[in-house]
């Protein structure tokens, strides 16, 4: 007896059982492509992430901005952040807020990083300042918040 079927299409398909899967060498080839995509993404990603935590700190400043003009309405100067019902955390707990300084004319208000917001050197510090009736908007590395003007923009988002 012959082992072998004798209609054609019953050996396609006994071969075609065989070759249904992948190779050792096909799935390795997969995941070296996909390795190198992924570092290729990967920064990209990670400055996104950066820059959409960096939302978290503009929010919190401009909350604290408000609180600070609502309290001036009714005191003979700007308050802290007790004073003002501002929380000492961003809302999302990526930045810590602190009023730098505070007087009749002004006040300075400053967004350090925290945790793994600290990643993002060029924006670490985000500083909200009203002197004399001129807001300033200043970023940077250190507490100094020097960046040039260009990058402190981009910081800003603005």
């Amino acid at each position: 007896m012959n082992p072998t079927p004798r209609h054609p299409a019953a050996r396609f398909a006994h071969r075609a059982r065989r070759a249904a899967g992948f190779t050792l060498i096909e799935t390795m080839v997969t995941i070296g492509i996909a390795g190198v995509l992924s570092s290729v993404a990967y920064p990209s990603l990670e400055g996104q992430v950066m820059r959409a935590r960096r939302t978290d700190a503009l929010v919190a400043l401009m909350q604290a901005q408000l609180a600070q003009e609502r309290f001036r309405a009714n005191n003979a100067s700007y308050g802290s952040l007790a004073e003002t019902g501002v929380r000492a955390t961003s809302p999302a707990g990526h930045y810590r807020i602190e009023v730098a300084s505070v007087g009749a004319a002004g006040y300075e208000l400053l967004a350090s990083a925290v945790a793994g917001q600290t990643r993002d050197a060029r924006c670490r510090h985000l500083r909200l300042a009203l002197v004399d009736a001129a807001l300033t908007y200043a970023s940077g590395s250190d507490a100094t918040s020097s960046n040039p003007a260009d990058v402190n923009r981009a910081c800003w988002s603005r």
